[in-house]
This record gives C-alpha cells, sequence and structure tokens, in this order.
C-alpha cells in the first residue's frame, strides 16, 4: 500500500488546488494540459533557470490533481517525523551508498508501486548546460514508461503538461525529439538556452 502524500490527502490538497488556482489567475498565469492519463510516468520540467521552477511545477500539479514526487538524497529522509514530512510532501529517498545507482533505484520503485510520478529536471542545475543528464530517460526505459514534458513559460505566463513521449531506447535518436519541444520556452531566467536548436 502506497503511502499519502500532501497531493491525495483529503481536504488539504482540495484547498491548495482551489487556492493555487485563484492565485495564477490574480497573477495572470495560466496551467496547461491535463493529468497523465498514465498511472506510471516520469514527468520532466525545462527551463531550469530559477529556483522558481520547482515550485511553479508543484503548483500546477495541485490545479491539474497530480499525486508528484521527487528524488532526494537520503540524508534528507531521516527517522521520525522529518522524514515523514518529507514523504508526506512526495520525497522518495535515494541512497547513494547503496550498490545499486539512482536508476536502478528508481526502476525498482516503479515496479514495486501501482502509481507512480516523478518529476525530474533534466538539465539537472540551473546553469546553462550542453547537455541533460540521461537519468529521466534511462529510468522511463528501465521502468518501461513514458515521458511526459512539463514546462514554465514565463514569456506565455504558462506552466503545465503537453503530450507524452514514448522512449525508443536510443537515448541520441530520441533526445533532439524530446528537446525540439522547449526550443520557444522562456525561463524564469531568460537566457535562450533553446533557441538555437534546428
Amino acid at each position: 500500500m502506497q503511502k499519502q502524500t500532501i497531493f491525495k490527502t483529503p481536504v488539504v490538497s482540495g484547498f491548495f488546488r482551489y487556492f493555487f488556482k485563484i492565485c495564477t489567475r490574480l497573477i495572470g498565469w495560466k496551467i496547461v494540459g491535463e493529468k497523465p492519463a498514465d498511472d506510471k510516468c516520469v514527468l520532466i520540467a525545462a527551463p531550469h533557470t530559477s529556483n522558481w521552477d520547482f515550485p511553479t511545477m508543484m503548483v500546477a500539479a495541485f490545479v491539474l490533481g497530480m499525486d508528484v514526487h521527487w528524488m532526494g538524497k537520503h540524508t534528507l529522509f531521516p527517522k521520525g517525523p522529518l522524514g515523514a514530512i518529507m514523504r508526506w510532501f512526495g520525497g522518495i529517498a535515494i541512497d547513494r551508498r547503496e550498490a545499486r545507482n539512482t536508476v536502478e533505484q528508481m526502476v525498482a520503485q516503479y515496479k514495486k508501486r501501482e502509481q507512480l510520478l516523478v518529476l525530474i529536471t533534466p538539465e539537472g542545475t540551473r546553469t546553462r548546460v550542453d547537455n541533460w543528464k540521461a537519468g529521466f530517460y534511462h529510468i522511463a526505459v528501465g521502468a518501461g514508461v513514458p515521458i511526459y514534458l512539463g514546462f514554465v513559460d514565463t514569456k506565455t505566463k504558462q506552466a503545465g503538461i503537453m503530450q507524452a513521449f514514448y522512449p525508443s531506447g536510443d537515448y541520441q535518436q530520441d533526445l533532439p525529439a524530446i528537446m525540439q519541444f522547449y526550443k520557444d520556452k522562456q525561463g524564469f531566467n531568460d537566457d535562450g538556452r533553446y533557441q538555437d536548436l534546428p
């Protein structure tokens, strides 16, 4: 049985969904897309240029009614109330001391759960990078789940989730197709990082 998160807690999730719907409208933002149709999937979010990116995607999660999880170092999940709170907020502990790497640990999580949506920022850092980290892709392939394309776009004041991408298993072939979706997206700190994509 999966433990309940803040996104699935009655009353709390309903309150925040209503609250964030009002807040986004008041500041002129719009949450677009729909909750993923798949029970298990990887959700990526880009561009990642600011500390505001993750909270913005959390707002989108509440508005769209998603149960979002994220990965964190095992030290963020101590025994007792603090660890329980971190898990309630959707955290999944990754133990770097294990023989299994992050991809293997996450694939194991997908295999033992009936439902799981994990949010990952493929850039891995707010700093502009030439190459995404491939972990998100290998997790999706290993778990046999689709990748949903989440985004933040300050140019249009929109955030949300668009289409699902079904990986072929060939990262070098699939990555350009995934990144193409983000070509016209602008982060909170605009550095034009995807504008040169072919």
